[in-house]
């Protein structure tokens, strides 16, 4: 592979990534995903493709699609909740690009079937023409719009589109984590919805709640957090598209913390990751 053509490809890099971790919710998969398109581009006839950038999302769309409809991608064993994957990433400037990464959208797609989540990314956060997502999934373009129209439908009746300013994240996060380290569960009162959700995910490798928190449950598991995360030095930081915090101890992550929004800018729901294989891959990566 010459220089040029290797240019190219680490150029697409960003997006390939930032698409196959929207379909996956997986940085590993998402990672395996890219590899597999840069040996595909390896072995091509590049002198033949006249829109790299294009091929090379249709080769990966292809395979995330594939390993979706693997076997192995079923839950149906996993213990407790489940959460995407946390994306240490730099937020992409574009909010639309950004909201895509977010948690609650990333729990919106996996409502939605493989090839309605793919047309509805490409058409909706990255910009395809439909002639262009219909050679990528093989399909004819009135299916692809079908597809997109009905996938917007799940996505606007869930309201996962919010934006909430960072500014206002970064405040409620400070907010947050103040109270959990005074031990006030009460001062969260003003900032959180009523019909505040609480997921964790531990994986069955970590402690965790078995199921989402609501109502008294939900504020119960915030005031024993205190005794829980003592000692944890926090990180506010990218994390999924918006801010989050990443909570350490002896520099090792032990779990991560996003928000949900509703349309007044409260916290509707607190996601906390603690599966250590969700952990494991936290270090930076750039994504589009």
């Amino acid at each position: 592979m010459n220089a040029r053509d290797l240019a190219a490809f680490e150029a697409a890099r960003p997006a390939l990534l930032g698409l196959a971790y929207r379909i996956l919710a997986s940085r590993a998969d998402a990672e395996d995903v890219v590899q597999d398109c840069f040996l595909k581009w390896g072995q091509a006839d590049r002198a033949s493709i006249a829109a790299p950038a294009a091929w090379l999302s249709t080769v990966c769309t292809r395979r995330c699609l594939d390993l979706l409809r693997a076997p192995h991608r079923s839950r149906t064993d996993y213990v407790g909740p489940w959460l995407p994957e946390p994306l240490h990433a730099t937020a992409p400037a574009d909010e639309g690009l950004a909201m895509s990464l977010t948690t609650a959208f990333l729990l919106m797609l996996e409502r939605l079937t493989p090839k309605e989540r793919a047309a509805y990314l490409l058409h909706e956060v990255f910009d395809q023409p439909y002639p262009q997502i219909a050679a990528t999934l093989e399909m004819e373009e009135a299916a692809c719009r079908k597809l997109v129209s009905r996938a917007k439908a799940h996505i606007e009746a869930g309201k996962a589109r919010h934006v909430t300013p960072r500014e206002t994240q970064d405040r409620l996060l400070r907010a947050f984590q103040a109270a959990i380290v005074t031990g006030d569960a009460a001062s969260l009162g003003t900032m959180l919805s009523s019909d505040l959700r609480v997921t964790t995910d531990g994986g069955g490798k970590a402690t965790a709640a078995l199921r989402v928190l609501d109502g008294e449950m939900a504020l119960k598991f915030l005031a024993n957090a205190t005794g829980w995360w003592a000692g944890y030095a926090w990180e506010i930081t990218d994390l999924s598209g918006g801010r989050g915090a990443i909570l350490t101890q002896n520099g090792a992550p032990m779990l991560t913390v996003s928000f949900g929004y509703d349309d007044g800018g409260r916290v509707s729901d607190i996601f906390i990751t603690r599966n250590p294989d969700k952990l494991s891959r936290l270090d930076p990566v750039v994504v589009q």
